[in-house]
């Protein structure tokens, strides 16, 4: 049998297609970061702080190992650099279209119950002190006992921003997302005992991590603080890439939802086309699963041939008939 090829769905054929079907989507991203932006324009909750609180606020006040501007780099950028490279591999505007609208929704929902929280709760940050006092010298309430700051209103408004962590809620649902889209691209739940996919897989899982403890070496968090931001964008992460995408060791886990759904269409809906397209679509639509009756004794039962293109498999594979 001749070479099979997965069909073309480039940006130019089908790109217009996609976005239009997905246009409220976009306009929801819009949504989540005018949401986004107000809650980081608002005043937070200022919790009560007396001089007896201070002993586990008074660490120094230092700068960002990771700053504030290297987060979207890591957990956005460099995931969309990873799509953009498969994109140019596979020719699937489905799977790049998909996978960066997950991954900016897990981002920003991320980010708008992140700074919602910080907001309410208002929680110190372990440097509040210097903040509060960079002279040094506390000054309190004679009533109430509560502090009394004489710092920058920036420096003190972001020290009431500590539960929880956005660097480590940033970084996990991106980082995390990308996880489970290598999770399905490079078959780790193929059942070979492939070790190697694993340590891929599990890569942005471990910058996420150290992003995390770099918060808590900083001064910046409490360590209950990364843990709920980690929880957080772990949890975003997981919901918003199983809506576009099936479970990595699905048998399908490897390609988005919509690319199988249009799939499912064209076999039912068949417009007039000529001789060469309609023998392209036809190679596409067995590529996706080609019988192999089994050579066992007594094994009446076939196999699926898999053309997924795997990262480390190709984009086309012979199938021979048995």
């Amino acid at each position: 049998m001749p070479e099979i090829q997965l069909g073309v769905h480039t940006i130019r054929s089908h790109g217009a297609r996609v976005a239009r079907i997905h246009m409220h989507d976009w306009l929801i991203l819009l949504l989540l970061v005018v949401i986004d932006a107000v809650l980081n324009i608002i005043e937070p909750f200022h919790r009560f702080v007396g001089e007896g609180m201070l002993t586990d606020l008074r660490y120094p006040l230092k700068d960002n190992t990771i700053p504030f501007w290297a987060v979207p780099v890591i957990a956005v950028l460099l995931p969309l650099v990873i799509f953009l490279v498969y994109y140019f591999i596979r020719n699937d505007v489905y799977d790049f279209h998909h996978a960066i609208l997950g991954l900016l929704f897990s981002v920003l929902i991320t980010a708008v119950i992140t700074d919602a929280i910080k907001d309410g709760v208002g929680r110190p940050r372990p440097d509040f002190f210097w903040r509060c006092f960079p002279n040094g010298t506390g000054v309190f309430d004679k009533v109430t006992g509560d502090v009394l700051c004489n710092g920058d209103s920036s420096v003190i408004k972001e020290g009431h921003k500590s539960f929880p962590s956005g660097h480590t809620s940033w970084s996990f649902a991106g980082l995390v997302y990308l996880s489970w889209y290598l999770s399905g691209k490079v078959r780790v739940f193929d059942r070979n005992g492939h070790i190697a996919k694993l340590c891929l897989v599990l890569l942005p899982v471990l910058m996420a991590a150290l992003i995390a403890v770099s918060r808590v070496d900083d001064y910046w968090h409490h360590w209950q603080d990364v843990f709920a931001g980690g929880l957080i964008g772990t949890t975003i992460a997981s919901f918003c890439y199983l809506q576009f995408f099936p479970p990595p060791y699905d048998t399908d886990g490897w390609g988005p939802h919509a690319y199988f759904q249009m799939l499912a269409e064209s076999r039912n809906v068949q417009p007039p086309v000529n001789n060469d397209s309609q023998l392209a679509q036809s190679a596409e639509l067995q590529a996706v699963s080609v019988y192999i009756p089994s050579q066992h004794d007594g094994d009446a039962r076939g196999n699926s041939w898999d053309s997924s293109p795997m990262l480390g498999g190709g984009l086309a594979q012979n199938a021979r008939m048995h």
